[in-house]
């Protein structure tokens, strides 16, 4: 028996896994990024809505660990792990690292949609991630969501309509 398609969503500083015939989806992707890591073969695959590069901004111990690129990403492969992804398998795609507000002189505090990207991209490379595709950057929010039936994430962009990758 075939069942609905659900949208799971996930919020500012949260991960979640779907399965096919799942979507998954982020809203509010200024200068976060959303990374989505899937598993073609297994029809899985997971996102994580990061807001920050490096979890050494933390002010506590106590961390949300999908808030910051590097245990966001740690924190979602171990679960796509437990969930039967393979790691030679894993592919990504990430949209999002918008540098939202022009600052002058633009002091590196104030670049946290690029700071984001280049976290994002440092922690799948030492994961040996490959990133399959990728929107990042410019001025302009944005909403994806990801098929794991197809592969195919879709970016809804502020004032520049659709279009998928």
């Amino acid at each position: 028996m075939n069942r609905i398609k659900q949208i799971v969503k996930v919020g500012i500083a949260e991960l979640n896994i779907v399965r096919s015939p799942d979507n998954i989806r982020t809203s509010g992707l200024g200068s976060c990024v959303g990374v989505v890591i899937y598993d073609e073969q297994q029809a899985l695959a997971g996102m994580v809505h990061v807001m920050l590069p490096d979890s050494a901004l933390a002010k506590t111990d106590n961390i949300n660990k999908a808030k910051f690129a590097d245990t966001g990403i740690r924190e979602l492969l171990n679960i796509l792990k437990r969930e039967g992804a393979q790691m030679y398998r894993l592919k990504a795609k990430l949209a999002g690292g918008a540098q939202m507000f022009q600052f002058s002189p633009q002091s590196d505090s104030m670049r946290i949609g690029p700071r984001n990207v280049e976290a994002v991209k440092r922690k799948l490379r030492e994961e040996n991630i490959q990133i399959a595709a990728e929107d990042v950057g410019g001025n302009n929010g944005r909403t994806i969501e990801f098929d794991p039936d197809t592969c195919r994430l879709m970016i809804r962009t502020v004032n520049k309509g659709v279009r998928e990758i």
